[in-house]
């Protein structure tokens, strides 16, 4: 092999430890967010799992962001919890830091 191609089979390894890295990061936000809404919907414990566990799901549905948020703000207001579009997108950025500094902590 030439030095070229170990370079290249570096990035690569690199970069797919990054998106692996990543994908961890915005699963465990995603479970930090169902969580914090669990609680404010006064789930039990095991509701809020089962919860947190559904909204990592919903995350499948399109890429972005923006399902999870419509499921949070959806589920929150159908629960009789007052919310808003910028307290969700709020508690997504501090949640996402939570995150970041568990993984790679």
């Amino acid at each position: 092999m030439t030095t070229f191609d170990d370079r290249e089979k570096g990035f690569e390894a690199r970069f797919a430890h990054d998106a692996d890295k990543e994908f961890r990061i915005t699963a465990r936000r995603n479970k930090l967010m169902g969580l914090w809404a669990a609680e404010r919907l006064g789930l039990t414990e095991a509701e809020s799992e089962a919860y947190a566990k559904s909204v990592v799901q919903a995350d499948f549905e399109e890429t972005g962001d923006e399902d999870v948020i419509r499921k949070l703000i959806g589920d929150l207001l159908k629960g009789g919890v007052e919310t808003s579009d910028i307290e969700v997108r709020d508690m997504l950025a501090k949640k996402a830091a939570d995150a970041r500094a568990q993984i790679e902590g």
